[in-house]
């Protein structure tokens, strides 16, 4: 990783990932197959070689729709979870290492698709002060 932050950019997933599609699972399965395909084959392309990764990652999921309709947040990341297996497979790693998981919208018109900025998951705890200079409270 270079400067301990790796971007991938990902195709926008299928509107038949999404939860609230009711279809028959083996349609369904071959639309995540594909799309896990398309992301791992994505992957490989943007990244030159196999990466360092630390032990946890902190993922950041940057939605850019296709039009400015409102989504659910939590529908576009339930969406994305065939094409971050396939990311995870590209880059060799189990996707348990995603400790954290940070999700936007960005209400964008245009090409749609999906930024995904892995960097480091660990993070010292942030220690807040007091006046006298000694530590008062601490935010993990």
């Amino acid at each position: 990783m270079t400067n301990d932050v790796l971007s991938i950019t990902l195709p926008w997933p299928p509107p038949e990932l999404s939860p609230n599609k009711r279809q028959h699972w083996s349609k369904l399965a071959k639309v995540k197959k594909a799309y896990r395909a398309a992301c791992y084959v994505e992957t490989l392309r943007q990244v030159n070689g196999t990466p360092v990764l630390p032990n946890t990652l902190r993922l950041t999921l940057e939605f850019l729709p296709p039009d400015r309709r409102r989504r659910d947040r939590d529908n576009l990341v339930a969406a994305m979870k065939a094409g971050l297996d396939g990311m995870a497979d590209a880059l060799g790693i189990d996707d348990v290492q995603f400790e954290t998981l940070e999700a936007r919208v960005l209400p964008t018109k245009g090409e749609a698709h999906v930024v995904v900025t892995i960097t480091d998951g660990w993070r010292p705890p942030i220690i807040k002060r007091g006046s006298d200079g000694m530590p008062e409270r601490m935010f993990l």
